[in-house]
């Protein structure tokens, strides 16, 4: 089979919609929507963009460099192994997972609880939730089973029902633009798109699209890609449709209920709205449903979570850990996570995913350009990751530092010389220098057009092809060529003719 057929087609956009659509994305849009206000419309732009473009493209870059692990080892394979490990323990125990419990929490019982026994109500809470996840995660196939195939209906018919309850009751004078949306909403929007880390998912997890693909008999390796493009456009418009309906939802629901945008979260905007259009039971009804979501998407990372750890750090400190072990460790962390609350959460990884995202958008962006970049130029991925891992690593310790009231003068002042670090893009122009300098830092060679594309020694009257040699060989006479055509060659980087 060359291509797929309609049906295979529409398949194949649902998998990959499934990927990137739960419960803990949910809460995003709504908040953008509330802090916005009338100025929501750019800045769900700015949102869609970070939250259903890039993945997308993380998915398509995965697909043309054959895997997370090749495509981050174009830097070195070190910092695929760093990167890997970085993106597990974000969208694990340090962030994803206890995201889970506390943004069930915040739906379902929070509501209802008065606040002077909140931090008791959400200790007795998570210790039930990561009991059961850790339980259902010794068979994560037995819960997948089952609410794989009604979670994601459930979840498009009430944004649905959301959505047209938000139509019929009307937005009424929107707020106004407040918190970070008072001003720049684009960049804010981009920003918080960050939140759903969903392209640090695509990057590792996005093979799986084209393997399903390659699954149906479709062998050809640009009819796999042309597929999977297929697959992004369809899961694309599914997302923009929902997040902007979303982002409505959150527009009516500010205009209700006025919120503390720092203190509150996306969670307390459907929950102010549910109660005012639905009452006490529509609530109840909400925090069922983003339980049960939550506690499957928990179960299938920590599982996830763990086969990581255990394939590739099987001893630790001269201890054997079982994948079991890996399970109890990030269920018990991730418990004692959740108990900061969701919005401690989101604002740690904020600065913590300003540092990630950065260097995963070059990624991607030099994967997509590899043929006519990366692959003339290959030492464009080591500077401008290097850069971009600077600046974005420099603007997360200082983020950190104010997140815990603190600052650090010099390190403020220093980011502040970056232009567009006002909006958190200070890493733009080291990504533009950083391949600027990887062109520069090419072997010094010449492309003689006529060879049909074959590099050939300076002083040579034919077209030869110069073998590849290993690291550490200074010199080739090749055969035939006078001594002016010396040639050092280094499989790195350098290949000089004299």
């Amino acid at each position: 089979m060359n291509k797929l057929v309609a049906r295979q087609r529409l398949v194949m956009t649902f998998t990959f919609f499934s990927m990137f659509f739960g419960a803990g994305n949910l809460i995003f849009p709504p908040f953008v929507g509330a802090q916005a206000g009338s100025a929501t419309i750019p800045a769900a732009i700015g949102f869609i963009v970070s939250a259903v473009g890039l993945p997308i493209l993380g998915v398509l870059a995965v697909t043309f460099a054959g895997g997370f692990d090749k495509l981050a080892s174009r830097v070195s394979p070190k910092f695929a192994l760093f990167l890997g490990v970085a993106i597990m323990l974000t969208i694990g125990p340090c962030f994803a997972i206890p995201r889970t419990a506390t943004t069930s929490f915040e739906m379902m019982v929070a509501p209802f609880v008065p606040s002077s026994y909140g931090w008791l109500a959400q200790l007795i809470y998570s210790l039930v939730f990561f009991t059961l996840a850790f339980l259902f995660a010794q068979h994560p196939e037995k819960l997948s089973k089952v609410l794989g195939r009604f979670m994601g209906p459930l979840l498009l018919v009430l944004i649905a029902v959301l959505f047209i309850a938000c139509l019929i009751h009307g937005i009424g004078t929107p707020a106004n633009p407040m918190g970070d949306y008072s001003t720049n909403q684009i960049a804010r929007g981009f920003l918080d798109g960050y939140q759903t880390m969903d392209l640090l998912a695509a990057l590792y997890f996005g093979i799986v699209i084209s393997a399903n693909i390659r699954a149906q008999q479709v062998d050809d390796e640009s009819q796999v890609q042309k597929e999977t493009a297929y697959a992004g456009l369809g899961t694309g418009v599914l997302l923009i449709v929902i997040y902007g309906a979303l982002s409505y939802v959150g527009v009516v629901s500010g205009a209700i209920a006025t919120i503390d945008p720092t203190k509150d979260t996306g969670a307390t905007v459907l929950t102010n709205l549910t109660s005012s259009l639905f009452g006490p039971f529509g609530t109840a009804f909400l925090g069922i449903v983003f339980v049960i979501a939550c506690l499957n998407v928990c179960t299938g990372l920590i599982g996830t979570c763990a086969t990581y750890f255990h394939t590739r750090f099987r001893t630790v400190a001269g201890r054997t850990l079982s994948y079991r072990t890996w399970q109890v460790i990030f269920t018990v962390f991730s418990f004692i996570v959740s108990n900061a609350g969701l919005s401690a959460i989101i604002k740690v990884s904020v600065p913590v995913l300003s540092a990630l995202y950065p260097i995963a958008i070059v990624l991607v962006l030099l994967t997509l350009t590899h043929k006519s970049l990366g692959a003339r130029f290959p030492r464009v991925y080591f500077w401008t990751v290097l850069l971009v891992g600077i600046a974005s690593f420099a603007t997360c310790i200082s983020s950190l530092v104010a997140v815990f009231g603190g600052s650090i003068g010099w390190l403020d002042a220093a980011l502040a010389m970056l232009p567009l670090q006002q909006y958190q893009l200070g890493w733009v122009v080291p990504a533009i220098l950083g391949v600027a300098i990887g062109i520069a830092d090419a072997p010094r060679r010449e492309f003689f057009p006529g060879c049909a594309g074959v590099w050939r020694s300076v002083g040579d009257g034919g077209c030869r092809s110069i073998p590849p040699i290993k690291r550490h060989t200074e010199f080739l006479y090749a055969a035939g060529l006078r001594p002016s055509a010396i040639v050092i060659l280094a499989s790195s980087t350098t290949a000089i003719t004299a």
